[in-house]
This record gives C-alpha cells, sequence and structure tokens, in this order.
C-alpha cells in the first residue's frame, strides 16, 4: 500500500511542481492579504498599528448608506452589472457559435485575435479611445459622422441620457472576446456526430445550432453565470471612473460602490471606510454566490457547481 503511495506521488510529482507557481500566486495575492479585513472595524491611526487601532464596529459602514447617493450607486452598480451579464452572455455565445462556422483556420485565428484584442487592452487606453469619438470639438462623431445627417453637435460629456448605451457598447466590445472563447473551446468539444446525424435527417444550420448546440453549452454557459453573478456588487472602476472622465455631471448614471468609494477616500482619505466596503462587496458577493448556484441546483443538479 505504501510503495503504491509513493509510487502514485512520484508518477504526478512534475503536476505538483507546475501547481506550485499558482498556489503561491494565490496565497500571496489572495489570502495573506484577507489579514487586513480587520481595518473594516477599526479607526486606522498608523502610529497605533493595525491590530492595535481602536476597534469602532461597523461604524465604517454606515458610510455607504449614510447618504443620498446610497440608493443611486446601489441601483447602477446592480442593474449595470445585470444587463453586463444578460447581453455580454448573448453576444458572447453568438459569436462563439459564428467562429465555430469558419472553416479556414487562418481566417479563424485572425477573428479570434480582433475580437480578444479588446480585452487585452488597458482601460486607460480605451478611455482615450473614446475621448476621441466623444469629444465635444474633436471627437470622431461631432466632426464627421453627425454633419453627414445633418445633426448638431452633442456635449457627450453633458448628457446623461447617453451613457447607459455608451458604458454598455464599451463593456460589451471589451468583455465579449475572452467570453467567447470559453463558449468556442465547448462548442469545439461537442461529438461532430451529432451534426452528423442531424445533417442527415435534414435539420438545417439553425436547427443544429437550436437542438444541439444551445443545449449541450448550457452547462458553460450556468457556470459562467454563476461565477459572473459573485462580482454583481463590484464594478470596473476604469469603465465607470475613466472613460466618463470622472464628470460629476454625469453621476446620477456613473456612480458605483466604487467609484463612489474611490472619491470618498480621496475627498477623506478613509482607508477604514474603504475597507468596510471591500468586505461588504465580498460578503454579498459570496451570498449570491450560494444563493444563485442553490436555484441551479434546485432547477438541475448536474448544472451546479457544488
Amino acid at each position: 500500500m505504501y510503495l503504491k503511495r509513493v509510487a502514485k506521488i512520484k508518477k504526478y510529482l512534475p503536476i505538483y511542481f507546475m501547481m506550485v507557481p499558482g498556489i503561491l500566486y494565490l496565497l500571496i495575492n489572495n489570502y495573506l492579504p484577507m489579514a487586513g479585513i480587520v481595518i473594516a472595524f477599526k479607526k486606522l491611526d498608523w502610529k497605533k498599528g493595525i491590530f492595535k487601532s481602536d476597534w469602532v464596529g461597523l461604524e465604517n459602514f454606515t458610510y455607504l448608506f449614510k447618504t443620498d447617493d446610497a440608493f443611486i450607486m446601489t441601483r447602477n452598480t446592480i442593474l449595470y452589472n445585470l444587463l453586463f451579464i444578460t447581453l455580454g452572455m448573448i453576444c458572447a455565445v453568438s459569436v462563439a457559435i459564428l467562429l465555430n462556422e469558419i472553416r479556414s483556420k487562418t481566417a479563424k485565428k485572425l477573428y479570434q485575435s480582433l475580437i480578444l484584442l479588446p480585452y487585452l487592452m488597458s482601460m486607460v487606453i480605451i478611455s482615450y479611445l473614446a475621448y476621441a469619438i466623444l469629444s465635444n470639438e474633436t471627437g470622431f462623431l461631432n466632426k464627421s459622422i453627425l454633419p453627414l445627417f445633418g445633426m448638431e453637435p452633442i456635449s457627450w460629456y453633458q448628457e446623461k441620457k447617453y451613457w447607459p448605451f455608451i458604458l454598455t457598447i464599451i463593456n460589451i466590445w471589451k468583455s465579449v472576446g475572452f467570453s467567447c472563447i470559453i463558449y468556442l473551446a465547448s462548442i469545439v468539444g461537442i461529438n461532430p456526430e451529432y451534426y452528423e446525424a442531424a445533417r442527415l435527417e435534414g435539420a438545417g444550420k439553425w436547427k443544429q445550432i437550436r437542438y444541439i448546440t444551445l443545449p449541450l453549452l448550457m452547462p458553460t454557459v450556468i457556470t459562467m453565470f454563476i461565477l459572473n453573478i459573485g462580482g454583481i456588487f463590484r464594478s470596473d472602476f476604469g469603465l465607470f471612473y475613466l472613460v466618463p472622465r470622472g464628470s460629476g455631471i454625469l453621476n446620477s448614471v456613473t456612480q458605483t460602490i466604487d467609484t463612489y468609494v474611490y472619491k470618498g477616500l480621496m475627498q477623506q482619505g478613509n482607508l477604514s471606510m474603504s475597507s468596510a466596503a471591500g468586505v461588504y462587496q465580498s460578503v454579498v458577493g459570496f451570498i449570491t454566490i450560494l444563493a444563485s448556484n442553490a436555484l441551479v441546483r434546485k432547477l438541475d443538479k448536474e448544472s451546479a457547481l457544488f
């Protein structure tokens, strides 16, 4: 028995060594900083240090909800994320199906690279690209597109009504490439015999997608949904702060919990409040993952993560 166990360990030893960098990164980046959670419950005094600072209970958490902006930032964070998750999933699955239909390997790799490129770009760069398009004086829309239709220039950074659409388009454009590759990998793994049998039965391309591709893709869709729903109380700081260029006029449609905390931190220097917001988001995210997984388990036990 002992010799078998030793032989098994030796067999998988190279895999264990490959796991070491990832495990170290996980410990250093994700678990060691968790000791800082105590900051959320203290009035931080750097002279005393983190662990000797005075306890204040839940006082830091009240900052998030004691102003009139509490409802606005919570509403924006949740609704934007629900919109991003829903539209992002639909677009990513659609693009993955279209990519799978391309028969030329060269063309498929080219399109995959082009679609993935925005995901690899920094949000700082994207904010400048957005400004080049939306600038009031020199923007591409105001100078080239709108005059073609006889329309007057629009002050994009002062008009609230356009920004839910602008932010949604930018988010989907940036994120769809990564998600579609995950779905494409699942589609490629589907047994081609299913499609051959469907073609013999006279099923067209749409019926093959509807009755073969989509049902077999559902476990991946559900998994991605559960993972994404855990971040429903978080937002992309770059998207909601850098792209609108921190315009105060747009606060009612661009302010989220993350941008609110950042502005409060910059104005007050309250690190404890910032830590409280992070704890709040993590706890709510954990609860939403458990709740969504429980719902999936109730509907389809095999599709649940745990």
